[in-house]
């Protein structure tokens, strides 16, 4: 089926949520999920796979054990926590390639260093073994295949673009990730109550004749 972009970010921050990770890196998700899916990815197939991982419930494992030098934890980064970092410190790139991993799925760090090429106002680049992808911020071009696998990654300023694909304003995510992401969501919903119910319910529960 297809959905929009809007009803996409939903989704996934709710199913972010659900999967144990705080609001704030809720809301990460969803926006990386959609950017990817207005790049003609399946973001959703993305982020399922990293909930299903099972990071949020011990992201500390996941997270870089320092800022300085390569960023490398005990565990395959979590590319939501390590992402934040990176548009965090997005003016390093400037200075030196910035080197990491392994990292988890790493097609979710993308939209990350698009954010870190919209405030520096230059192109930024994310190298793999066997791919490259060249961001401009708005627009992505790859190289090669993204893995799924953990993959070490470096993150660097530079790389050009040729003409740019106009973004999509829908996606067409695989429906078994589409359904993960749905039962994680399904995680926040507030349980039905006796009350609620009676609320809900509507009109002749309250007589003030």
């Amino acid at each position: 089926m297809s959905y929009a972009l809007n009803e996409v970010e939903a989704t996934a921050k709710r199913a972010a949520r659900g999967a144990g990770y705080d609001w704030g890196l809720a809301e990460e998700a969803a926006k990386a999920t959609r950017w990817l899916c207005a790049q003609g990815l399946d973001g959703a197939a993305v982020l399922a796979g990293l909930l299903e991982a099972g990071f949020a419930a011990g992201l500390a494992n996941h997270v870089p054990r320092s800022l300085q030098g390569d960023w490398q934890a005990d565990a395959p980064l979590c590319p939501l926590a390590t992402g934040a970092a990176l548009s965090d410190c997005a003016g390093r790139l400037q200075g030196a390639p910035q080197t990491m991993g392994p990292v988890a799925w790493p097609a979710m760090i993308l939209p990350f260093a698009a954010l870190a090429a919209r405030r520096l106002g230059v192109c930024v680049s994310v190298e793999g073994e066997g791919f490259q992808a060249v961001t401009n911020g708005s627009a992505l071009q790859i190289e090669g295949a993204l893995p799924d696998a953990p993959a070490s990654l470096t993150v660097r300023t530079e790389g050009t673009l040729s003409a740019s694909v106009p973004p999509a304003t829908r996606a067409e995510p695989d429906e078994a990730a589409w359904a993960v992401l749905n039962r994680f969501a399904h995680k926040t919903y507030a349980p039905a109550t006796e009350e609620s119910r009676r609320l809900g319910a509507g009109a002749g529960l309250s007589d003030n004749d």
